[in-house]
This record gives structure tokens, C-alpha cells and sequence, in this order.
């Protein structure tokens, strides 16, 4: 019985040993070479663990390029230059052309509006403008409803248009109370009457320029061996040698 309890004793030492040095390994020093030195001693029924241990320290080396350091150097610049204007930063409304309307009456006008905006200054105008044009149909009309048929055409003829529209289909405009033939007369005697005279004269300057070349055409053909022609006083060609 006795021999039993002293081997469990020293199993149980062995043991508790067993786990010291354990515990003594995990702790060890570890120098700054990473080793670690312990020494452990049995003999017969005891045991000696002699562990060296030390304070455990790490050392770190950190080597830079020729030249270069570990210091570094932040600087922040800011320059602002504000050239605005400072004075009187106030503006005036946009100015805005009127809208004026003539619709829906009747009024042979038409709308006219502008404006302009300057930095300090704005203003706008509108105003209407007769519309010529609207207001002889409307008379036309008006003396036709009244039975002045003629009268109404004559209103009509003042727009040169109109005019060279009544010349060109031999229907000529009224003057002075006559028509047909009788008017055409009276417009080529005061030819400077006629709405469209500038007209006038630069078609009849055109056609005397074609009428003279016909005649002249006519003459070479006329002429045997490019004789000379004699024309009389109504623009007959007269041979010499001929009476």
C-alpha cells in the first residue's frame, strides 16, 4: 500500500514537472537574436529545471538610400487675388419691347416694337405703322359696296402693280373720268402721273434699244453688197441713185 502512494507521488511530481517546463519553454527569453536558453536536470526521484530568461526585446533597422532621410516636409501655399468689381453691384430690369396687337380690329395697322438694355440704362418703344396696302383694298371695297365700280378701280390702280396688271390686259386705268383708249392716251401725254413711271421709261428705253438692232438687222439684209442706206423721215431705208 505504501509502495502504491509513493508511486503515485511521483508520478504526480512528474507531472507537475512536465507542465513547468512547459510553462517555462513558452516563456522563455528570446534575445534579440531569437534564441532561447533553458536547462532541465532528472535524476533518480528528483528533478532540477535551471531556466536562464532575460528581458525580451526587439530591435528594427531601417536603412536609407544615400541621400535620402526620413523627414518630411509639408508646405501649403495660398494666394488669392480677388479683382472683382467692389462698387454699386446693382442692376436694372431687362427691358422688354412692347407687344402690341391689331388683331381682332379693324385696323389696317401693323406692331412695331424695340428695346435695348445697357448695363445702367434700358428702355423700350413700341409703336404701330399704317398699313397702305390694306387700307386701299378696304376703300376698293367700300366704293365697289356703294356701286362706284370705277372708282373703286381707280383706287386699286395707284399701286403701280396694279397699274402695268390693267396696261398689260388692255384694259388701261381710268384717268380723269375717261377710260379704254382714251384713258391710254391721256397716260402716255402725262406719262410722269403714272404710279409705276420709273418702271415706265427704263421698258420703253429697253424696247427702243431692241427696235433700233430689228432695223439695223433689216437694213444689212436689205442691202446688196453693203451699200449704204438713207433712211427718210418715217424710217424708210432710200438706195442712192433711186429717186
Amino acid at each position: 500500500m505504501t509502495k502504491n502512494i509513493i508511486i503515485a507521488v511521483i508520478v504526480t511530481v512528474c507531472m507537475l514537472w512536465g507542465l513547468s517546463a512547459m510553462m517555462n519553454s513558452a516563456i522563455a527569453d528570446v534575445t534579440g537574436a531569437g534564441s532561447t536558453t533553458n536547462t532541465q536536470s532528472t535524476t533518480g526521484s528528483s528533478a532540477t529545471n535551471t531556466a536562464i530568461t532575460g528581458g525580451y526585446h526587439s530591435e528594427a533597422t531601417t536603412n536609407y538610400q544615400s541621400g535620402s532621410s526620413s523627414s518630411t516636409t509639408t508646405t501649403n501655399s495660398t494666394t488669392n487675388n480677388n479683382n472683382s468689381y467692389t462698387g454699386d453691384t446693382r442692376t436694372v430690369p431687362t427691358a422688354s419691347a412692347p407687344g402690341i396687337s391689331a388683331m381682332s380690329q379693324d385696323l389696317c395697322t401693323v406692331g412695331v416694337g424695340i428695346g435695348i438694355q445697357k448695363p445702367l440704362i434700358g428702355g423700350s418703344i413700341g409703336i404701330t405703322k399704317r398699313d397702305m396696302n390694306c387700307e386701299r383694298m378696304k376703300l376698293s371695297k367700300l366704293l365697289f359696296d356703294f356701286n362706284m365700280k370705277v372708282a373703286a378701280v381707280s383706287i386699286l390702280c395707284q399701286d403701280s402693280r396694279v397699274f402695268q396688271a390693267m396696261e398689260h390686259a388692255g384694259t388701261p386705268c381710268p384717268f380723269q373720268g375717261k377710260i379704254g383708249d382714251s384713258a391710254r392716251e391721256e397716260w402716255k401725254k402725262y406719262d410722269k402721273q403714272r404710279p409705276d413711271y420709273e418702271e415706265y421709261v427704263a421698258a420703253l428705253r429697253y424696247m427702243e434699244k431692241v427696235d433700233n438692232k430689228i432695223i439695223k438687222q433689216l437694213e444689212a439684209e436689205e442691202a446688196p453688197n453693203d451699200a449704204q442706206i438713207i433712211t427718210d423721215g418715217n424710217g424708210n431705208p432710200v438706195t442712192l441713185g433711186k429717186e
